[in-house]
Protein backbone atom coordinates (compact mmCIF):
# COMPACT_ATOMS: atom_id res chain seq x y z
CA UNK A 1 0.00 0.00 0.00
CA UNK A 2 3.07 2.49 0.16
CA UNK A 3 5.18 3.63 -2.31
CA UNK A 4 8.90 3.54 -2.51
CA UNK A 5 9.48 7.49 -1.97
CA UNK A 6 8.48 9.42 0.91
CA UNK A 7 4.72 9.79 1.52
CA UNK A 8 3.86 12.16 4.36
CA UNK A 9 0.55 11.14 6.34
CA UNK A 10 -1.94 13.05 8.22
CA UNK A 11 -1.13 11.30 11.24
CA UNK A 12 1.65 12.74 11.40
CA UNK A 13 3.90 9.72 10.19
CA UNK A 14 6.58 9.11 7.35
CA UNK A 15 6.88 5.95 5.89
CA UNK A 16 10.40 5.83 4.27
CA UNK A 17 11.63 3.12 1.65
CA UNK A 18 11.71 -0.34 2.01
CA UNK A 19 14.23 -1.29 4.66
CA UNK A 20 14.74 1.97 6.49
CA UNK A 21 13.66 2.18 9.85
CA UNK A 22 9.94 3.33 11.08
CA UNK A 23 9.01 6.29 13.41
CA UNK A 24 6.39 5.37 15.14
CA UNK A 25 3.63 8.40 16.09
CA UNK A 26 3.94 7.58 20.02
CA UNK A 27 8.10 9.38 19.65
CA UNK A 28 5.92 12.37 18.06
CA UNK A 29 3.41 13.16 20.17
CA UNK A 30 5.84 13.10 23.06
CA UNK A 31 7.93 15.49 21.67
CA UNK A 32 5.01 18.01 20.92
CA UNK A 33 3.57 18.12 24.01
CA UNK A 34 6.89 18.69 26.05
CA UNK A 35 7.05 22.18 23.97
CA UNK A 36 3.27 23.33 24.86
CA UNK A 37 4.31 22.23 28.19
CA UNK A 38 7.25 24.29 28.62
CA UNK A 39 5.25 27.44 26.57
CA UNK A 40 2.52 27.03 29.38
CA UNK A 41 4.86 26.96 32.34
CA UNK A 42 6.65 30.24 30.73
CA UNK A 43 3.49 32.13 30.16
CA UNK A 44 2.32 30.98 33.89
CA UNK A 45 5.55 32.61 35.23
CA UNK A 46 4.99 35.72 32.87
CA UNK A 47 0.95 35.90 34.46
CA UNK A 48 2.57 35.54 38.19
CA UNK A 49 4.76 38.19 37.60
CA UNK A 50 2.44 40.80 36.22
CA UNK A 51 -0.22 39.43 38.59
CA UNK A 52 1.87 41.60 41.18
CA UNK A 53 0.27 44.45 42.39
CA UNK A 54 2.86 47.28 41.58
CA UNK A 55 2.95 45.69 38.16
CA UNK A 56 -0.70 46.29 37.92
CA UNK A 57 -1.04 49.92 39.26
CA UNK A 58 2.36 50.76 36.83
CA UNK A 59 0.13 49.35 33.68
CA UNK A 60 -2.94 50.76 34.82
CA UNK A 61 -1.40 54.33 35.52
CA UNK A 62 -0.30 53.90 31.78
CA UNK A 63 -3.28 52.75 30.06
CA UNK A 64 -4.72 56.17 32.41
CA UNK A 65 -2.38 58.62 31.22
CA UNK A 66 -3.25 57.15 27.61
CA UNK A 67 -6.53 57.77 27.78
CA UNK A 68 -6.37 61.05 29.37
CA UNK A 69 -4.25 62.18 27.03
CA UNK A 70 -6.74 60.90 24.02
CA UNK A 71 -8.26 63.99 24.96
CA UNK A 72 -5.40 66.57 23.22
CA UNK A 73 -6.55 68.04 19.89
CA UNK A 74 -5.60 71.23 17.89
CA UNK A 75 -7.95 73.91 15.77
CA UNK A 76 -5.92 75.05 13.36
CA UNK A 77 -6.07 78.99 12.32
CA UNK A 78 -9.35 79.65 10.27
CA UNK A 79 -11.14 76.83 12.06
CA UNK A 80 -13.32 76.49 15.33
CA UNK A 81 -13.70 73.12 17.79
CA UNK A 82 -17.22 72.23 18.90
CA UNK A 83 -16.76 70.11 21.72
CA UNK A 84 -19.90 67.47 22.59
CA UNK A 85 -20.83 66.23 26.34
CA UNK A 86 -22.36 62.68 25.63
CA UNK A 87 -23.79 63.77 22.52
CA UNK A 88 -24.70 67.10 23.37
CA UNK A 89 -23.02 70.62 22.21
CA UNK A 90 -20.91 71.57 25.56
CA UNK A 91 -18.64 74.62 24.52
CA UNK A 92 -16.77 75.89 21.18
CA UNK A 93 -13.31 76.90 21.16
CA UNK A 94 -11.07 78.52 18.71
CA UNK A 95 -7.61 78.28 17.10
CA UNK A 96 -4.59 76.83 19.07
CA UNK A 97 -3.98 73.86 21.19
CA UNK A 98 -7.23 72.27 23.49
CA UNK A 99 -8.13 69.61 25.49
CA UNK A 100 -11.31 67.94 26.17
CA UNK A 101 -12.46 65.17 27.97
CA UNK A 102 -11.77 61.73 26.70
CA UNK A 103 -14.44 59.77 25.20
CA UNK A 104 -16.95 58.32 25.55
CA UNK A 105 -17.24 61.72 28.07
CA UNK A 106 -16.92 63.96 25.39
CA UNK A 107 -16.11 63.83 21.90
CA UNK A 108 -14.94 66.82 19.48
CA UNK A 109 -15.57 68.33 16.04
CA UNK A 110 -13.28 70.85 14.11
CA UNK A 111 -15.32 73.13 11.16
CA UNK A 112 -13.24 74.93 8.89
CA UNK A 113 -15.16 78.33 9.12
CA UNK A 114 -12.94 80.30 7.56
CA UNK A 115 -12.45 78.48 3.97
CA UNK A 116 -14.82 79.43 1.15
CA UNK A 117 -16.95 77.13 -0.25
CA UNK A 118 -19.21 77.44 -3.57
CA UNK A 119 -22.36 76.00 -4.78
CA UNK A 120 -23.07 76.04 -8.56
CA UNK A 121 -26.47 75.39 -9.60
CA UNK A 122 -27.93 75.15 -13.37
CA UNK A 123 -24.21 73.44 -13.90
CA UNK A 124 -21.24 71.42 -13.19
CA UNK A 125 -17.97 72.38 -13.87
CA UNK A 126 -15.34 69.50 -13.82
CA UNK A 127 -11.79 69.46 -15.18
CA UNK A 128 -12.34 73.24 -16.98
CA UNK A 129 -15.45 71.34 -18.75
CA UNK A 130 -18.90 72.72 -18.01
CA UNK A 131 -22.20 70.89 -18.03
CA UNK A 132 -25.42 72.03 -17.56
CA UNK A 133 -27.98 70.63 -15.70
CA UNK A 134 -31.24 71.16 -17.04
CA UNK A 135 -33.30 70.00 -14.26
CA UNK A 136 -31.99 72.72 -12.43
CA UNK A 137 -31.14 75.32 -14.68
CA UNK A 138 -34.90 75.55 -16.93
CA UNK A 139 -37.21 78.05 -15.21
CA UNK A 140 -40.55 80.50 -16.14
CA UNK A 141 -40.40 83.68 -15.66
CA UNK A 142 -43.41 86.30 -14.91
CA UNK A 143 -44.60 86.78 -18.65
CA UNK A 144 -44.68 82.57 -18.57
CA UNK A 145 -41.88 82.35 -20.88
CA UNK A 146 -38.82 79.76 -20.51
CA UNK A 147 -35.15 80.96 -19.66
CA UNK A 148 -32.23 78.76 -18.83
CA UNK A 149 -30.23 80.41 -15.55
CA UNK A 150 -27.27 79.44 -14.41
CA UNK A 151 -26.48 80.79 -10.34
CA UNK A 152 -23.21 80.62 -8.67
CA UNK A 153 -22.59 80.68 -5.22
CA UNK A 154 -20.00 81.11 -2.36
CA UNK A 155 -20.50 80.90 1.42
CA UNK A 156 -18.73 80.27 4.55
CA UNK A 157 -19.78 78.64 7.57
CA UNK A 158 -20.96 81.28 10.20
CA UNK A 159 -22.33 78.76 12.88
CA UNK A 160 -20.53 75.59 13.78
CA UNK A 161 -22.99 74.21 16.26
CA UNK A 162 -25.78 74.97 14.00
CA UNK A 163 -23.95 73.71 10.96
CA UNK A 164 -23.34 70.37 12.73
CA UNK A 165 -26.78 69.50 14.36
CA UNK A 166 -29.42 71.97 13.34
CA UNK A 167 -29.24 70.19 9.65
CA UNK A 168 -28.78 66.99 7.91
CA UNK A 169 -27.04 68.19 4.88
CA UNK A 170 -26.64 72.03 5.24
CA UNK A 171 -24.70 72.03 2.19
CA UNK A 172 -27.10 70.12 -0.06
CA UNK A 173 -30.04 72.47 1.84
CA UNK A 174 -28.18 75.45 0.51
CA UNK A 175 -28.52 74.09 -3.26
CA UNK A 176 -31.82 73.16 -2.72
CA UNK A 177 -32.54 76.31 -1.62
CA UNK A 178 -30.15 78.27 -4.02
CA UNK A 179 -32.52 77.16 -6.85
CA UNK A 180 -35.85 77.93 -5.21
CA UNK A 181 -34.95 81.22 -4.30
CA UNK A 182 -33.75 82.07 -8.32
CA UNK A 183 -36.77 80.27 -9.69
CA UNK A 184 -38.89 82.40 -7.35
CA UNK A 185 -37.08 85.81 -8.53
CA UNK A 186 -37.43 84.82 -11.81
CA UNK A 187 -40.62 83.57 -12.02
CA UNK A 188 -41.90 87.30 -10.49
CA UNK A 189 -40.22 89.36 -13.29
CA UNK A 190 -40.29 89.22 -16.96
CA UNK A 191 -38.13 88.06 -19.32
CA UNK A 192 -37.04 91.06 -20.63
CA UNK A 193 -36.21 92.66 -17.24
CA UNK A 194 -34.31 89.49 -16.37
CA UNK A 195 -31.84 89.22 -19.17
CA UNK A 196 -31.55 93.54 -19.72
CA UNK A 197 -31.43 95.68 -16.72
CA UNK A 198 -32.70 93.79 -14.22
CA UNK A 199 -29.97 91.40 -14.29
CA UNK A 200 -28.54 93.06 -10.99
CA UNK A 201 -31.36 93.32 -9.50
CA UNK A 202 -32.41 89.95 -9.68
CA UNK A 203 -28.92 89.17 -8.23
CA UNK A 204 -29.49 90.88 -5.46
CA UNK A 205 -32.87 89.74 -4.67
CA UNK A 206 -31.61 86.22 -4.91
CA UNK A 207 -29.08 86.58 -2.61
CA UNK A 208 -31.61 88.20 -0.18
CA UNK A 209 -34.42 85.69 -0.04
CA UNK A 210 -31.65 82.98 0.00
CA UNK A 211 -29.77 84.03 3.07
CA UNK A 212 -33.19 84.81 4.56
CA UNK A 213 -34.00 80.81 3.65
CA UNK A 214 -30.77 79.72 5.14
CA UNK A 215 -31.36 81.22 8.36
CA UNK A 216 -35.16 79.97 8.67
CA UNK A 217 -33.46 76.28 8.04
CA UNK A 218 -30.69 77.19 10.86
CA UNK A 219 -27.93 75.95 8.73
CA UNK A 220 -25.30 77.77 10.15
CA UNK A 221 -24.63 78.98 6.72
CA UNK A 222 -23.22 82.40 5.40
CA UNK A 223 -23.91 83.48 1.53
CA UNK A 224 -20.90 85.84 0.77
CA UNK A 225 -21.74 86.32 -2.56
CA UNK A 226 -24.63 85.16 -5.27
CA UNK A 227 -23.58 85.75 -8.98
CA UNK A 228 -25.80 85.07 -11.97
CA UNK A 229 -23.66 83.47 -14.29
CA UNK A 230 -26.36 82.95 -17.24
CA UNK A 231 -29.71 83.89 -18.02
CA UNK A 232 -30.57 82.93 -21.57
CA UNK A 233 -33.34 81.78 -23.45
CA UNK A 234 -33.85 77.73 -24.32
CA UNK A 235 -31.49 77.19 -27.23
CA UNK A 236 -34.33 76.57 -30.10
CA UNK A 237 -34.89 80.25 -29.83
CA UNK A 238 -31.45 81.74 -28.18
CA UNK A 239 -30.42 83.37 -31.61
CA UNK A 240 -33.72 85.40 -31.98
CA UNK A 241 -33.80 86.78 -28.56
CA UNK A 242 -30.03 87.61 -28.40
CA UNK A 243 -31.10 89.89 -31.73
CA UNK A 244 -34.02 91.45 -29.87
CA UNK A 245 -31.63 91.95 -26.83
CA UNK A 246 -28.36 93.44 -29.26
CA UNK A 247 -31.40 95.68 -30.61
CA UNK A 248 -32.65 96.78 -27.37
CA UNK A 249 -28.95 97.83 -26.43
CA UNK A 250 -28.53 99.85 -30.02
CA UNK A 251 -31.66 101.74 -28.68
CA UNK A 252 -30.21 102.15 -25.48
CA UNK A 253 -27.14 103.27 -26.69
CA UNK A 254 -29.03 105.72 -29.55
CA UNK A 255 -31.05 107.07 -26.23
CA UNK A 256 -27.99 107.54 -24.20
CA UNK A 257 -26.12 109.38 -27.28
CA UNK A 258 -29.31 111.41 -28.00
CA UNK A 259 -29.26 113.02 -24.19
CA UNK A 260 -25.44 113.30 -24.72
CA UNK A 261 -25.46 115.46 -27.13
CA UNK A 262 -28.77 117.17 -25.43
CA UNK A 263 -26.54 117.25 -22.14
CA UNK A 264 -23.76 119.20 -24.71
CA UNK A 265 -26.08 121.27 -26.62
CA UNK A 266 -28.56 122.65 -24.19
CA UNK A 267 -26.22 124.09 -21.95
CA UNK A 268 -24.24 126.20 -24.63
CA UNK A 269 -27.43 127.83 -25.91
CA UNK A 270 -28.92 128.33 -22.57
CA UNK A 271 -25.12 130.14 -21.65
CA UNK A 272 -25.87 132.43 -25.49
CA UNK A 273 -29.57 133.35 -24.68
CA UNK A 274 -28.48 134.57 -20.89
CA UNK A 275 -25.55 136.05 -22.56
CA UNK A 276 -27.88 137.56 -25.16
CA UNK A 277 -30.25 139.15 -22.20
CA UNK A 278 -27.29 140.58 -20.56
CA UNK A 279 -26.30 142.35 -23.59
CA UNK A 280 -29.93 143.50 -23.90
CA UNK A 281 -30.43 144.55 -20.47
CA UNK A 282 -27.05 146.29 -20.29
CA UNK A 283 -28.13 148.49 -23.48
CA UNK A 284 -31.28 148.60 -22.02
CA UNK A 285 -29.89 150.19 -19.20
CA UNK A 286 -27.33 152.59 -21.14
CA UNK A 287 -30.45 153.88 -23.67
CA UNK A 288 -32.56 154.87 -20.45
CA UNK A 289 -29.71 156.39 -18.61
CA UNK A 290 -28.81 158.58 -21.88
CA UNK A 291 -32.53 159.31 -22.37
CA UNK A 292 -32.80 160.69 -19.25
CA UNK A 293 -29.78 162.44 -19.40
CA UNK A 294 -31.25 164.33 -22.12
CA UNK A 295 -34.42 165.03 -21.21
CA UNK A 296 -33.22 166.89 -18.34
CA UNK A 297 -30.70 168.60 -20.21
CA UNK A 298 -33.51 169.46 -22.72
CA UNK A 299 -35.65 170.11 -19.79
CA UNK A 300 -32.23 172.73 -18.03
CA UNK A 301 -32.14 174.22 -21.70
CA UNK A 302 -36.06 175.47 -21.53
CA UNK A 303 -35.84 176.42 -18.31
CA UNK A 304 -32.70 179.16 -19.72
CA UNK A 305 -34.88 179.38 -22.66
CA UNK A 306 -37.89 180.97 -20.62
CA UNK A 307 -35.43 183.45 -18.74
CA UNK A 308 -33.19 184.48 -21.57
CA UNK A 309 -34.86 182.94 -24.81
CA UNK A 310 -31.95 185.54 -27.21
CA UNK A 311 -29.01 184.45 -25.07
CA UNK A 312 -30.07 181.00 -25.34
CA UNK A 313 -30.68 181.05 -28.72
CA UNK A 314 -27.33 182.58 -29.79
CA UNK A 315 -25.25 179.90 -27.25
CA UNK A 316 -27.92 177.19 -28.89
CA UNK A 317 -26.75 178.10 -32.43
CA UNK A 318 -22.68 178.44 -31.31
CA UNK A 319 -22.97 175.26 -29.88
CA UNK A 320 -24.31 173.89 -32.99
CA UNK A 321 -21.46 175.52 -35.63
CA UNK A 322 -18.52 174.14 -33.23
CA UNK A 323 -19.56 171.18 -33.70
CA UNK A 324 -20.18 170.88 -37.60
CA UNK A 325 -17.69 173.42 -39.04
CA UNK A 326 -14.38 171.98 -37.38
CA UNK A 327 -15.54 169.04 -40.00
CA UNK A 328 -16.90 170.63 -42.86
CA UNK A 329 -14.70 172.32 -45.96
CA UNK A 330 -15.43 175.60 -45.76
CA UNK A 331 -14.58 178.23 -48.80
CA UNK A 332 -13.89 182.03 -47.63
CA UNK A 333 -14.56 184.45 -50.71
CA UNK A 334 -13.09 187.70 -50.56
CA UNK A 335 -15.50 190.62 -50.42
CA UNK A 336 -14.81 191.80 -53.83
CA UNK A 337 -16.19 188.66 -55.76
CA UNK A 338 -19.39 189.01 -54.01
CA UNK A 339 -20.59 189.59 -57.54
CA UNK A 340 -19.75 185.90 -58.93
CA UNK A 341 -18.79 183.29 -57.00
CA UNK A 342 -17.89 180.90 -59.87
CA UNK A 343 -13.84 181.30 -59.78
CA UNK A 344 -13.97 180.01 -56.48
CA UNK A 345 -15.73 176.39 -57.10
CA UNK A 346 -13.80 173.34 -56.75
CA UNK A 347 -14.66 172.50 -60.18
CA UNK A 348 -11.99 169.23 -60.35
CA UNK A 349 -13.03 167.99 -57.13
CA UNK A 350 -16.55 168.11 -58.60
CA UNK A 351 -15.54 165.92 -61.73
CA UNK A 352 -15.00 163.29 -58.94
CA UNK A 353 -17.45 161.24 -56.87
CA UNK A 354 -18.18 163.37 -53.95
CA UNK A 355 -16.92 161.60 -50.76
CA UNK A 356 -18.50 162.56 -47.41
CA UNK A 357 -15.24 162.49 -44.99
CA UNK A 358 -15.28 159.57 -42.35
CA UNK A 359 -15.17 162.32 -39.26
CA UNK A 360 -17.54 164.81 -40.76
CA UNK A 361 -19.98 161.62 -40.87
CA UNK A 362 -19.84 160.42 -37.64
CA UNK A 363 -20.23 163.82 -36.64
CA UNK A 364 -23.52 163.67 -37.82
CA UNK A 365 -24.44 160.49 -36.65
CA UNK A 366 -23.63 161.92 -33.12
CA UNK A 367 -25.69 164.56 -34.11
CA UNK A 368 -28.87 162.88 -35.18
CA UNK A 369 -28.61 160.81 -32.30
Amino acid sequence: MFQEDNYPLRTGIVVKKKGDERMDNSEFGSGASSALGSLIEDMQKMFKTVSRPPVLLAIGGIGLVLWLASGIYMVGPGEQGVVRQFGKMHSQTGPGLRYHLPQPIQSRDVVNVAGVRRAEIGFRSTDGQTRVIDEESLMLTGDENIVAGQLFVQYVIKDPSAFLFRARDPEQMLMTVAEVALRNVVGRNTIDFTMTDGRFQVQEQTKQQLQRLLDDYQTGLLATEVRLLVVDPPLDVKDAFHDVVRAWEDRERLIQEARGFAEDVLPRSRGEAAEVVRKAEGYKEQRMIRSQGEAKRFLDVRESYEKSPTVTRERLYLEMMERILPHAEKVILPPQSAGSVLPWLPLKKAQAPHEIPATTMQKIKEVKS
